[in-house]
């Protein structure tokens, strides 16, 4: 997440982040409520630091029993001021924590202005003679995959494997691990349910909570790739 004091610095950056992603952001609201933030921020100090000096000289009066009434009424409007604009800061505090978490991060200059910019291309598309069928259709055929049956107990797209179909994508799985623990990786095998905060620190918070598989009763998510876990091993911590 973008801190306040680059977005004061950076503003420019970041509206162009904003438009670079096609979003709609309000950035010109971010500013303002950081500014009132700031703002209030002082005021409060300034008013705290009177109620100390206020405080220290009513002290002293009722030592020297002088009268300190007028004293005290105007540290009851301080007090009072002082609540108000600790509600206001609160209620500023919310607004930009809804609205911070929707900023994108700005793009490196690398970084290609088209969409569909091709960087290279390797091979040559095989030419067939024969109808090519999708691994669909072959998966059906070799009765190594059954979307029909994964269909009646889960729902439409899900696979079902079957016997070489099973055999091979564990195959895979073990490949892959063996081949990157060769490289010096460590295995991990994380929780596949993530609670909101985790979710938050890799970015999938707040803009992809409808496209989720949501545990409402825990506020818990399933997590939709070993990013989100594993970025929050080291939670809340500074890697030298």
């Amino acid at each position: 997440m973008l801190s306040l004091k680059f977005i004061r610095e950076n503003t420019e950056k970041v509206k162009k982040a904003i438009e670079f992603k096609g979003l709609r952001i309000d950035l010109k609201k971010i500013v303002s409520l950081d500014k009132e933030r700031r703002q209030l921020l002082a005021e409060s100090e300034g008013l705290r630091e009177e109620k100390n000096k206020t405080s220290t000289e009513i002290a002293r009066r009722k030592k020297e029993n002088k009268t300190t009434t007028p004293l005290i009424e105007e540290m009851k409007k301080v007090s009072k001021r002082i609540k108000q604009i600790d509600f206001a800061l609160d209620e500023k505090e919310k607004e930009l924590n809804k609205l911070l978490p929707l900023l994108p991060n700005p793009p490196h200059p690398s970084v290609p202005k088209d969409k569909n910019f091709l960087i290279r291309t390797f091979g040559k598309i095989p030419e067939f003679d024969f109808e090519v069928l999708s691994h669909e259709e072959i998966g059906k055929q070799l009765g190594i995959l059954d979307f029909k049956a994964a269909s009646k107990m889960t729902g439409h797209a899900f696979p079902l494997y079957k016997g070489l179909g099973a055999r091979m994508e564990r195959a895979l799985i073990n490949f892959m691990l063996d081949t990157h623990q060769k490289q010096g990786y460590q295995e991990i095998s994380p929780p596949f349910i993530v609670n909101r905060h985790s979710m938050r620190n890799c970015g999938q918070l707040p803009w992809l909570e409808e496209d989720m598989y949501y545990l409402e009763k825990d506020d818990y998510f399933l997590i939709p790739t070993a990013e989100v876990p594993l970025t929050n091993i080291h939670k809340d911590e500074i890697l030298s």
